[in-house]
């Protein structure tokens, strides 16, 4: 997403990254020596089998671990911040990791790429006085265009009472207490384009300002400001009540159905990794009634990957067992990530990076139970992919709702750091999976951009029955956005801008009907369920171009729609209508959304 003032469009790179930074001593867990497959040495006339990998392993140069007495930490906080503050498309790739205690007088700034986390059990055990802050000075105090951070498994006593988060997509707040308050827009509140929230706690006031909106699930809160035009809750004690579109509340009492990502901690003086476990009809934290329920794996059960390692390498990892933990860095694979086995976890440390080299499929999950990725970046490479992540095989039906596949802030970019390509940056086939908090992005601004330069049909195709999408933004492909051909899908909040760039009406034509939908269910689905959607159009290359519609769905009694809003920005393209033929058109400059409460 991108400003939604006219007078801010592409930008070119902004930056990019600087040498690493050394790493500070911290925590890893030796390596166990490593032993040849089979008893007996093959016969010369045949190749040696590949030596068995083994797990663990230091977490590499760009995984940075703290402790209380650790000197210099404000320092090295500073150095990554001045590295990664405006490094929008660069190469640097960071995580601050913090182990359990109390640190004093922090300011930990986070620009693009950086992660930072508590390595407890619960936030609670990790408390920084001080804080955690993302602002937008790089950009002239504009927010819309920070992506890419994170913050998870932390208290923060904020120094002046509130803490600053100020940002844009693909920047999770997770598993975080806040004793105070909480500001979520930049310093002179301007421009802001929506964000994400989820098993936090909020002691003070969410101040959500210049939002345009926000996803907030399975979290406690004290209070909540405002709205911009659309705020979404779920499992939110202390959200506002149900009142969409004035003020523009949509909440849900509960999650259907949720499992929190996995996160790495300490546990003496070894890491593991902690899998929260399946909650259904979920309301407020996981962790306030002291250790969360779920499991919990040794570091040693996974391959600590490092970049420049090969695809086959990591498939041989999975092929013996072990999950992946992908440190900080940019990999290019030139075959699929095979997951197969059921219950693998592959989770990305520090925004790690797969770039598929050759149009390959970056990664593709069996139709198995309880895989687990989260954590990681799918860039799309210059040669075109057929779709950078499927998950389960077309015709996949099997029933995994005791156990289902979540992809957890797992995000995809086309475009932006070089010209990608994709049909489809995203396959669910696989029944009952939850996508909870993505970003499925065509470049807008960037390096290789263009209408046919970084080409991408569709974002995100659901083809899976009982697939539950919570956080779903997906902007600017050519084409469809989403396409949900499953039964019984459920989405709570969908963030959408159509593709800016379009040359003009022949461009985005599609048959009869100007445009494509932001959302399309298919005309053979009998069950769809959907709650707080907003579509919205920038055509600033042609801004007499029309779109028919934000949604498309069969009209029939099971596929509803809760609190729908369509905008044109500035007046640069319009909607005729919300959903099909229904819903009033967007008119003139003013940037006014053209709502509906329900549908049928």
């Amino acid at each position: 997403m991108s400003s939604s003032s006219p007078s801010v469009g592409r930008r070119t790179v902004l930056g990019a990254a600087a040498a690493a930074v050394p790493v500070v001593a911290g925590l890893t867990t030796p390596a166990s020596a490593a032993s040849p497959a089979g008893a007996a040495a093959p016969a010369r006339t045949h190749r040696r089998p590949p030596r068995a990998l083994h797990g663990g392993g230091d977490l590499g140069p760009n995984v940075l671990v703290f402790d209380p007495a650790t000197p210099g930490i404000q320092d090295r906080l500073d150095e990554v911040f001045a590295q990664q503050e405006s490094a929008q498309f660069g190469s640097g790739r960071y995580a601050l990791l913090f182990k359990p205690g109390t640190y004093t007088g922090l300011n930990a700034q986070l620009g693009f790429y950086t992660s930072i986390a508590g390595l407890g059990l619960s936030p609670d055990d990790t408390t920084i006085h001080g804080d955690v802050t993302v602002d937008a000075g790089w950009f002239n105090g504009n927010a819309t265009q920070n992506f890419w951070r994170s913050a998870e498994n932390l208290a923060l006593v904020p120094a002046s009472g509130t803490n600053r988060w100020a940002v844009a997509q693909a920047a999770p707040f997770r598993r975080m207490h806040v004793r105070g308050d909480l500001n979520l827009a930049p310093s002179g509140y301007g421009w802001a384009s929506g964000g994400y929230i989820a098993d936090s706690r909020i002691d003070g006031q969410v101040g959500p300002y210049s939002q345009q909106q926000w996803y907030t699930r399975d979290s406690v809160i004290g209070s909540w400001l405002n709205g911009v035009w659309n705020m979404v809750f779920s499992g939110v004690q202390g959200a506002p009540a149900q009142s969409f579109p004035n003020p523009p509340y949509t909440t849900l009492d509960t999650t259907p159905v949720s499992r929190e990502k996995p996160f790495l901690y300490v546990s003496g003086d070894e890491f593991r990794v902690f899998l929260p476990a399946k909650r259904v009809g979920a309301r407020g934290v996981t962790w306030g009634n002291g250790t969360p329920r779920g499991t919990s794996l040794p570091l040693s059960r996974f391959y600590v990957a490092r970049p420049g390692v090969s695809a086959a390498t990591l498939n041989q990892a999975l092929a013996q067992g072990l999950h992946l933990l992908l440190t900080p860095g940019v990999y290019h694979v030139d075959q699929p990530i095979r997951v197969d086995r059921p219950g693998t976890v592959v989770l990305g440390l520090g925004y790690a990076t797969i770039v598929p080299d050759n149009g390959v499929t970056a990664l593709k999950v069996a139709d198995v139970d309880g895989v687990r990725l989260a954590g990681f970046l799918l860039d799309a490479g210059p040669v075109n992919s057929p779709t950078l992540l499927e998950v389960g095989p077309p015709g996949a039906s099997r029933d995994h709702s005791a156990d289902p596949t979540t992809v957890q802030d797992v995000f995809v970019r086309i475009g932006g750091a070089g010209a990608g390509r994709a049909t489809t940056s995203m396959a669910i086939n696989s029944r009952h999976t939850i996508v909870d908090h993505t970003w499925v992005w065509r470049a807008d601004h960037g390096t290789g951009v263009g209408w046919e330069t970084n080409r991408a049909d569709y974002g995100v195709v659901v083809n899976g029955d009982d697939v539950l999408a919570t956080g779903l933004f997906v902007e600017h492909f050519n084409k469809y956005d989403v396409q949900w051909y499953g039964q019984r899908g459920r989405t709570i909040f969908f963030q959408n801008e159509k593709a800016y760039d379009a040359p003009n009406q022949a461009a985005i034509q599609n048959g009869s009907v100007k445009g494509y939908a932001a959302y399309k269910v298919g005309d053979n689905v009998t069950a769809h369920e959907a709650w707080g959607l907003g579509s919205y159009c920038f055509y600033n290359v042609d801004p007499t171009i029309v779109q028919h519609s934000g949604f498309a769905a069969p009209q029939r009694p099971g596929v509803r729609f809760h609190d729908l809003l369509v905008i044109s920005l500035g007046g640069n393209g319009q909607y005729e209508h919300v959903i099909n033929d229904t819903g009033a058109p967007t008119s003139g400059t003013s940037t006014t959304p053209s709502t509906m409460v329900s549908y049928p």
